[in-house]
């Protein structure tokens, strides 16, 4: 798996609104993590809708011995 660059997190954004796209983009970013964590910011108990915080730290130090 290709590791993760700070700048490529924006692929977050881009990724289409499906499920899946999203899951597979989310799953690269937390896999290449050292730290991770969510909250749930809100949820609408009447249609649903949820707004979740995602926050971690990318694992660098790995990309340095990666390129060596």
């Amino acid at each position: 798996m290709p590791r993760i660059q700070p700048p490529d997190l924006n692929a977050i954004e881009r990724a289409p609104a499906s499920p899946a796209a999203l899951t597979n983009v989310l799953w690269q970013v937390l896999s290449n993590s050292v730290a991770s964590k969510a909250k749930v910011d809100s949820y609408n108990l009447e249609t649903g809708e949820y707004r979740v915080v995602l926050q971690g730290t990318l694992d660098l130090e790995s990309e340095t011995f990666e390129k060596s």
